[in-house]
C-alpha cells in the first residue's frame, strides 16, 4: 500500500533539492531519515519534515508498520516563482527570481 505526503511552496530551489531526493529514493525509512538529519543541505530539513509527515500518515491512517516502509518516490517539482526587483545605478533595475518547489514523498510497504 502506498502512502503520500506533500509539501507545497517550499522556499528553496528545486534543482538543489533534487540531489538529496535522489539519494533517499528506494531506501528504507530509517536510513532516509538518517540521511536527512546528517546532511547539511537546506533541502534536508524540508525533506525530513515531509518524510516524517509521510511516516505519520502511514502509522495513523493506513496502520502500517514503520519498519517495513521504504521510500518509493521522492519527487521535487517546481512551484510558483516570486519576482522581485533590486534598484541599480542610473535608474536601472535588476530582476530577482525567488524559486519555490513542491515536495512529494511516497512510501510503500512492498518489497
Amino acid at each position: 500500500m502506498d502512502v503520500l505526503a506533500i509539501t507545497k511552496r517550499a522556499r528553496m530551489s528545486p534543482t538543489k533539492a533534487r540531489d538529496l531526493a535522489r539519494e533517499i529514493q528506494g531506501k528504507p525509512v530509517a536510513e532516509a531519515l538518517r540521511i536527512t538529519t546528517i546532511s547539511e543541505h537546506k533541502a534536508a530539513f524540508q525533506l525530513g519534515k515531509t518524510l516524517k509527515s509521510a511516516i505519520a500518515n502511514a502509522e495513523s491512517n493506513a496502520d502500517l508498520a514503520v519498519d517495513d516502509l521504504r521510500v518509493k518516490e521522492a519527487v521535487i517539482d517546481e512551484g510558483p516563482r516570486m519576482k522581485r526587483y533590486w534598484p541599480r545605478a542610473r535608474g536601472m533595475v535588476r530582476h530577482i527570481v525567488k524559486k519555490t518547489c513542491h515536495i512529494k514523498i511516497v512510501l510503500t510497504d512492498d518489497k
